[in-house]
């Protein structure tokens, strides 16, 4: 597979290359981003961390992919047969011990689950829906390091976060998706770059859906990549459709009572095709409401890579209160995932594939995120209450009791 440079496309007025601050970390205003950028065209982000150290060590998140929770991989490039292996985890320490120092990437998804230092990475981009954000996956490489010219169907945002990475990508609408047969990795079979950067600590690289890459380590370097959450419309149509004929009688079936004698009695005439349209009436007639029961209990479920188990000793409803009252909290179990929307005069808040009903402020604050306190509890309404318990006795809150401070 070679990989040579194209001619660059007629280019917009709009800069591919922007400075950043601490106080615009995307260069511009989010407004302006989402405007301009947000799954349109790429943009790098030179210095949008600049101010922050990396939240992670290479030894940190080679110690992740030996546990047997976290989702690791291993891409090994032999460069003069432009062959790349694909290894799962997790690996034993020792695996690491002999990989060399060229030519091989280390990539852990789900950091952001393990480390509440990676997770709070994720504030810098409170401008997006919370549950748009799928996870931050961290990748470390040694030189040469790469996993092979690639497209992802999601937006992504390519943090670097120490050493050197070469991107080079291809903005032109037309370049071929043609992917090589017989590898693990779903990887380009032609790639002609037309930009190519090398970001150092604190650059960010944006990529919309659909726009070739290829990254390659210059140093040996760790890359944060914050991706979305896209599900595909297969993905969307199947699941909606799976919840529809959930709620349908068997007795609901294709009928014919007007039926005329057949004039050919192989064909499916105009007639049939409008008793079929009739049947599946139920499932083009939803309104607003019931599209947004169903797809937030879809979307919070969704790509889920762990699901939380309740403790195996929970507190009683009047220890928890207790112990809120004297200054613990609850938090929330970090593979859980919230979302509300707002159903008549209340709201539905979904967790995890499932649905409660909701005060609007109730369900605003328990789909926040953050932890809980007793003056949160204290604030609920009743039905609130009962929901946080409920989410209590599901495992995704954790009772968290206060801190003893130390004697001086």
């Amino acid at each position: 597979m070679a990989i040579a440079p194209r001619k660059r496309p007629a280019s917009s007025t709009l800069p591919i290359e922007v400075q950043a601050s601490p106080k615009q970390r995307l260069g511009m205003a989010p407004a302006a981003f989402l405007r301009d950028y947000w799954q349109k065209r790429p943009l790098l982000i030179r210095g949008a961390f600049a101010d922050l150290a990396c939240p992670i060590t290479p030894e940190d998140l080679a110690g992740l992919a030996c546990e047997d929770g976290a989702l690791s991989r291993l891409v090994l490039h032999d460069r003069r047969k432009d062959h790349y292996a694909l290894e799962t985890g997790p690996f034993p320490e020792q695996r690491f011990a002999g990989l060399g120092e060229r030519d091989w990437t280390l990539l852990v998804q789900d950091v952001d689950k393990w480390d509440v230092d990676v997770a709070a990475l994720k504030q810098h981009y409170g401008f997006l829906p919370r549950w748009r954000i799928d996870d931050v996956m961290i990748s470390y490489a040694v030189p040469g390091g790469s996993v092979g010219p690639h497209v992802d169907q999601y937006d992504v945002f390519l943090m670097q976060g120490l050493g050197e990475r070469r991107w080079q990508i291809d903005v032109d609408p037309a370049a071929p998706k043609i992917f090589r047969e017989g590898v693990q990795l779903r990887l380009l079979q032609q790639f002609r770059p037309s930009h190519d950067w090398v970001l150092g600590p604190g650059d960010v690289l944006y990529l919309p859906p659909g726009v070739p890459h290829h990254g390659v380590a210059e140093t040996p370097c760790l890359t944060l990549s914050l991706g979305m959450r896209a599900p595909s419309v297969n993905e969307l149509v199947t699941d909606l459709a799976d919840e529809l004929g959930s709620q349908l009688s068997e007795e609901l079936r294709y009928v014919d009572p007007d039926l005329a004698p057949a004039g050919d009695v192989a064909e499916i005439d105009a007639a049939a095709l409008a008793r079929v349209r009739q049947a599946l009436a139920p499932l083009l007639a939803m309104d607003d409401e019931a599209l947004g029961r169903w797809f937030g209990r879809f979307i919070t479920a969704y790509r889920n890579a762990g699901t939380p188990q309740p403790a195996p000793r929970l507190p009683s409803r009047a220890k928890l209160e207790d112990t809120l009252a004297a200054g613990g909290q609850l938090g929330w179990h970090p593979f859980s995932r919230s979302a509300w929307a707002r159903q008549g005069r209340g709201a539905l808040l979904f967790v995890h594939g499932e649905s409660y009903p909701c005060s609007l402020a109730g369900a605003k604050r328990l789909a926040r995120g953050d932890a809980l306190s007793g003056a949160d509890w204290a604030a609920f309404k009743a039905q609130d209450r009962e929901n946080a318990w409920a989410l209590v006795q599901a495992g995704h809150l954790i009772l968290q009791p206060a801190r003893k401070s130390r004697a001086r």
